[in-house]
């Protein structure tokens, strides 16, 4: 019977993610009738079978930003160029601008103007590909052992490559954007560049598409309030 109620309480919980995008335990153990240490503990579970994001006080749906830079590119594409046409126009003339690995990221470098002048650096070989087509762009690469699902370089190389530059403009990707959990992702070495990267940046720039909104992935970046 203690089987049958556990699959029903998540079952109810999955609803719940759905439907409302958050869950509370405090709540959820009011309506089951049960204590907040039964709903964490079915929480955790939850999160262990890929099925929720733990954060403070309750949990929240998992992502939807998984697979290979390559599936990404395709996936709402018309959403991200227009994003990415909106976040081109923020990038100031003769500035530096670090360009995290990602799909929306790609865009925007696509969508830069021609004529505008500007260093930039990245640690996606695609994207340092459609940056050397721009030819007012002066392109680093930075280095390391790429990652297959992010398309970016990561690790200690990456790490040490990142310490030459101060960027005026981080333009970060991102798995989760939530007012809570903040900028999240799946990878623990992609969570330690995107930090290291910002803590050098005057300014950090995420640009998501709408899916990503009350999301979360398992490792922390910075607040949303930290971003424009």
């Amino acid at each position: 019977m203690q089987d049958f109620l556990l699959r029903e309480r998540q079952g109810v919980i999955a609803e719940r993610l759905r439907l409302n995008g958050r869950v509370l335990a405090a709540e959820l153990a009011l309506e089951f009738g049960v204590s907040e240490d039964t709903v964490r503990r079915d929480l955790r579970e939850m999160a262990a079978a890929g099925l929720c994001e733990r954060v403070y006080g309750g949990a929240l749906p998992v992502s939807p930003a998984h697979g290979s830079l390559t599936q990404r590119v395709g996936f709402a594409a018309d959403r991200k160029q227009a994003l990415a046409r909106a976040a081109a126009k923020q990038i100031a003339a003769g500035s530096c601008v670090f360009f995290d690995a990602g799909s929306t990221n790609l865009a925007i470098a696509n969508a830069l103007p021609a004529e505008l002048e500007l260093t930039a650096a990245t640690n996606a070989p695609v994207i340092a590909a459609a940056l050397i087509d721009k030819p007012a762009v002066n392109v680093i690469l930075i280095g390391g052992m790429v990652d297959r699902q992010t398309g970016g370089s990561l690790g200690a190389k990456a790490l040490r490559d990142m310490e030459q530059i101060s960027p005026d403009l981080c333009i970060l990707g991102a798995c989760g954007v939530d007012l809570e959990a903040g900028i999240t992702v799946f990878g623990f070495e992609d969570a330690e560049l995107k930090r290291f990267a910002t803590s050098r940046s005057k300014k950090v720039l995420v640009a998501a598409t709408s899916e990503k909104f009350g999301t979360a992935a398992p490792h922390s970046i910075l607040p949303v309030s930290h971003c424009e």
